[in-house]
């Protein structure tokens, strides 16, 4: 049976539905987090097979000129932009945290709201010298 991927258009939950190819389109989605049935089918990325060469001179070529990272600390929304674009070049599943994180710089709240927000993320983890 397939898995399909929805949104909560309420709540922005993120969730699978295993249903049978007939059941598809005919059987109601409601979110399992708050149970409203305001959702949207999500179309997974599709995944192009790059080798580690071309996807590391696909990102020096949009970062070779040093200006096109000026000014990323004072714009958060250009930063999930960046980071975005870094993640997808990585051409691996990025962490959900990730993922959390770019979606609120994209929204433009600053990393140190993020920070004060969501102060577990990363603990414990490289640069942790407590």
């Amino acid at each position: 049976m397939p898995a399909y991927d929805f949104i909560c258009l309420d709540c922005q939950n993120r969730f699978d539905v295993f249903m049978t190819y007939a059941e598809y389109g005919a059987r109601p989605v409601a979110c399992p987090a708050c149970g409203s049935k305001s959702t949207r089918r999500r179309i997974p990325r599709v995944r192009v097979a790059k080798s580690d060469d071309s996807r590391m001179e696909s990102l020096a070529g949009d970062f070779s000129d040093p200006s096109a990272l000026e000014g990323l600390e004072n714009d958060p929304q250009a930063l999930g932009r960046v980071m975005r674009k870094m993640g997808n070049e990585l051409g691996e599943e990025m962490p959900p945290e990730y993922n959390e994180v770019v979606d609120r710089l994209e929204k433009g709240q600053s990393p140190e709201e993020i920070e004060k927000e969501l102060p577990d993320l990363g603990g414990g983890e490289m640069g942790d010298d407590g």
